[in-house]
């Protein structure tokens, strides 16, 4: 009998090793800050504050469009400084840290990361917790995750395989760690033998187990809301920290002694010591660790700015046991995050430098579109992207945020410029206070221009006509609503009684926007002029003009939008192939990728390239969500501009408050495009 053939050579990477490197993890003497101890201010009513119209009252951790691209800085041997030359992230041998339990508060959007905090239900924010929470538990398989709500049907939603909320890339890092995956043996290109990866566990978990999951965990991590003020001292501009009380007297009473407290909202500064008293109050016997670690996500790309972030800033009390407590946390983030990307600051600094960042983005965009307004009246065919890109070539300014529109929206940059600005009038800095508030008042003051140049175009009256808007959300890549730029023009539009305003927004629901504009106070006969439509040919159809509120990236058209580019990052980590020491050494979930990469090369396919996701359970027969997909339904219906343009009415206008169209393709079809910061003649 012949001898059995042998089964070839198999790559099997070994299971994560447990290794405990605190000690390496504690920040350097140069990242020691001082802690500030700001006084307690006596709140003056800023109850007739103009900017509380439209001021949303949700809290998500987006920074805008986009994180801000940051450049950090060593100094060398001689004294010079030097940019940060990142370390290969850790793609070959996986490291553990002491941190077994972890739980979010809110299974919303904002519940963040490591530990639960108790909360009302209604206190639940849809914003970015959801994302954080399975990032971290996809890359550290050793930490138990519990996400926690009392609402049962959101809890229901996201152990279904159809999601409450709507980012690229989320429903794959959800399954991995909500599911775990099953052994696979991949065949590669480049490689000379398979790769075993074997299966790995569920990590992931979400449910209305609130007080148990508190009581286990080793973080807590406070997530819930923190609106602006609607009434009494501070209305319209200081930030609501009521749930926080709340969420804080629930974890004092419940946390295991030991346990890192971690805000995670957008507060206001100080707040950490607030939660210190509170904890101190309620176990006086018992020390807590209060850490500060905001979020710099932007929704639509949440789930890769927490892949690659920017920063990870973690603010701490400046003691040992504060350090100590900073470092556990930095080692959570070690698992994918390079260590010169892990900031460490005192509290104080970790949350003013949240409110400042936010601030600051939204100032670019409302210079930018200052900027615009200028190029639009000196006519000569001045343009704000000319202007923009030798902006951003400027190395002290670089070329992020300075993107011209109709202004910025969402629930974060309008709240938090309210915040800082409120604190400076409290340090009697009224000078400081209106310099930040006229960032506001520049973004009024675009949607207003926006909305007056339709009605001036359209012959000074909108009576007859329809009005096409195409996008919703406040930005591409999301479901989110709250706060948008559409629902303000919306609304100035509707004033002018036109005789339809259709919508469309491939990533929302009708509901997701009837919800936002029954908010703004319009009359019945005005909401019954307004129809939410299933896709652009109906929202198009006799329209004399069709409004572009959200830079979907369909709306460029068949003729213009060529086939999306592929991200850098992924280039730099597909180059890093797996290499031959990693034999006897785990792969990280970033080294996983690494592989799928190499896999897509020859496959091109998608989701599961190694075929490691485990099958969803099919859904009921009476599943709502089946029939209406979240957000994706209509992605890859691109608009026809041409199909378009036999479809509108005379004059067949394009309002471009994304200058997201090629304007000169479309003049050519025979529409007439009016973009932000265009010249008159590009008109």
């Amino acid at each position: 009998m012949e001898n059995p053939r042998p089964e070839p050579e198999v790559f099997r990477p070994t299971l994560p090793l447990l290794n405990n490197h605190l000690a390496q993890s504690l920040p350097s003497s140069q990242s020691i800050a001082s802690a500030c101890s700001p006084g307690a201010s006596t709140p003056t009513s800023w109850a007739g504050n103009q900017w509380l119209r439209g001021t949303p009252d949700t809290s998500p951790t987006n920074s805008g469009a986009g994180s801000p691209e940051l450049n950090p800085k060593l100094r060398t041997d001689d004294g010079r400084i030097s940019p940060v030359v990142e370390s290969q992230p850790q793609a070959v041998v996986q490291v553990a840290c002491p941190v077994k339990s972890i739980c979010f508060i809110g299974a919303g959007f904002v519940g963040k990361s490591l530990l639960v905090v108790v909360y009302r239900s209604e206190y639940s924010d849809p914003g970015t917790g959801g994302p954080t929470a399975a990032v971290i538990a996809y890359h550290n398989p050793q930490i138990l995750v519990n996400v926690v709500d009392l609402n049962q049907q959101r809890v229901d939603a996201w152990n279904s395989r159809h999601l409450p909320i709507h980012e690229d890339g989320l429903i794959k890092v959800v399954r991995m760690a909500r599911d775990g995956t099953v052994d696979t043996t991949a065949f590669l290109p480049g490689l000379s033998r398979p790769v075993q990866l074997q299966a790995r566990q569920p990590n992931l978990l979400f449910s209305t187990r609130v007080i148990g999951s508190i009581e286990e965990a080793d973080v807590v991590f406070i997530c819930v809301n923190t609106p602006t003020k609607t009434h009494g001292l501070g209305a319209g501009s200081m930030a609501d920290v009521s749930a926080i009380e709340s969420a804080t007297r629930t974890v004092a009473k419940h946390a295991k002694a030991g346990a890192i407290i971690v805000e995670k909202s957008t507060v206001p500064c100080g707040t950490a010591r607030m939660i210190q008293d509170i904890l101190r109050y309620h176990r006086p016997e018992t020390t807590f660790e209060v850490l500060s670690n905001p979020e710099f996500l932007a929704e639509g790309t949440a789930v890769d700015n927490l892949m690659h972030p920017d920063r990870i800033l973690i603010g701490s009390a400046q003691t040992l046991p504060g350090l100590r407590a900073a470092a556990l946390l930095k080692d959570v983030y070690a698992a994918w995050v390079p260590p010169a990307r892990i900031v460490t600051v005192n509290t104080f600094s970790s949350e003013l430098a949240k409110l400042v960042a936010n601030t600051m983005l939204a100032q670019r965009i409302s210079s930018v579109n200052a900027v615009s307004a200028i190029c639009e009246e000196i006519g000569l065919g001045a343009d704000v992207d000319d202007v923009s890109l030798a902006l951003g070539k400027d190395t002290r300014l670089g070329p992020k945020f300075l993107q011209a529109g109709v202004g910025f929206g969402g629930s974060c940059f309008e709240k938090d410029i309210l915040n800082l600005a409120y604190l400076a009038s409290e340090l009697h800095l009224d000078v400081v206070a209106d310099y930040w508030l006229g960032i506001l008042r520049i973004n009024e003051y675009q949607r207003q221009r926006y909305t007056r140049n339709i009605v001036r175009e359209l012959n000074g009256s909108l009576r007859g006509k329809k009005i096409a808007v195409l996008g919703f959300a406040f930005k591409d890549g999301t479901n989110d609503t709250r706060n948008s730029i559409a629902v303000h023009i919306i609304k100035d539009l509707a004033d002018e009684m036109p005789r339809e305003i259709a919508i469309f927004d491939p990533g929302c629901t009708s509901v997701d926007i009837l919800d936002e504009i029954e908010k703004i106070g319009l009359t019945q006969n005005q909401l019954n002029k307004i129809r939410i439509c299933a896709g652009w040919r109906e929202v198009v159809q006799e329209a004399s003009a069709a409004c572009v509120l959200t830079q979907w990236r369909q709306f460029r058209g068949r003729q213009i939008g060529g086939p999306q580019k592929s991200s850098e990052k992924q280039a730099k980590t597909t180059s890093r192939a797996v290499t031959p020491n990693t034999r006897e050494e785990a792969l990280t979930e970033m080294g996983i990728l690494a592989l799928e990469d190499l896999a897509r090369r020859e496959r091109s396919t998608s989701e599961d390239p190694l075929g490691r996701l485990k099958p969803l359970p099919p859904c009921a027969n009476d599943c709502r969500h089946c029939g209406v997909s979240l957000g994706r339904s209509h992605n890859e219906d691109t608009v026809d501009w041409l199909e378009a343009a036999g479809m509108m009415q005379e004059p067949r206008w394009v309002f471009d408050g994304r200058n997201v169209v090629n304007h000169l393709e479309l003049q050519g079809l025979g529409f007439r495009v009016r973009g932000i910061g265009k010249g008159a003649w590009m008109a």
